[in-house]
């Protein structure tokens, strides 16, 4: 699988984890949209966007087989019917499939009819009340959540695999169907299957479910 990976400049962990959850010889290509240091807002988000379908046309007619839009709270802020736009204007630009990260949250969530579940953001409140509303469009109730509510993308950096593993162990409730950490910075690959195991539940992550329906799509 030939994919484009778009994320913002500061994310240092999607192009490395993802690979690792896609097939073996999987090949990547990445477009760093340049950021601030503070994390995304309503009020920075549409520079955001403009900035990253301008970068895309240089990605026309490329011979990749998707496109993966990996930054989260981008979809979060947009909301539902926003997301779907990016995904459809990035689409025509490139002429390839996209997967966002935030629809694949959705869609896999969907899939194992999950109605309640835990919630581990890293983001502060204006993101995170725009993420539980984005799952509510789903009609996915956030039963029980936590936050590493990072101020700008360098603490959001310094947050390591234990830190969100500790974090996540606290939200292992039982009256849940699934656990859900969001973001694609946020590192998770060593510790999900960790976590599934003890919680004997589904844990997700914003990188595994982008990765989940990029080979859907493939196949």
């Amino acid at each position: 699988m030939n994919i484009l990976l778009i994320i913002p400049g500061n994310n240092t962990t999607m192009e490395i984890e993802l690979m690792e959850w896609l097939p073996e010889k999987s090949k990547s290509t990445i477009l760093r949209v340049p950021r601030g240091a503070g994390l995304l807002t309503s009020d920075t988000i549409s520079d955001y966007i403009e900035t990253t379908l301008k970068l895309c046309e240089n990605y026309r007619n490329e011979s990749f087989d998707a496109v993966a839009y990996g930054c989260t709270a981008a979809g979060f802020i947009l909301g539902p019917d926003g997301d779907k736009d990016v995904s459809k204007r990035i689409e025509d630009t490139i002429g390839k499939p996209v997967v966002t990260t935030a629809r694949s949250m959705i869609t896999s969530l969907e899939e194992i009819n999950a109605k309640s579940i835990s919630l581990l953001t890293p983001y502060l409140d204006d993101v995170n009340i725009r993420l539980k509303s984005f799952l509510n469009s789903a009609n996915i109730n956030v039963s029980h959540f936590d936050s590493f509510y990072a101020n700008d993308v360098h603490e959001l950096a310094k947050i390591t695999s234990l830190q969100v593993e500790e974090k996540s162990k606290k939200l292992l409730e039982k009256n849940v169907d699934a656990l859900f950490i969001a973001c694609s910075q946020l590192p998770t690959k060593s510790i999900l299957g960790k976590l599934s195991k003890e919680f004997n539940k589904t844990v997700y992550s914003s990188i595994q479910v982008t990765a989940k329906r990029l080979i859907n799509l493939h196949h």
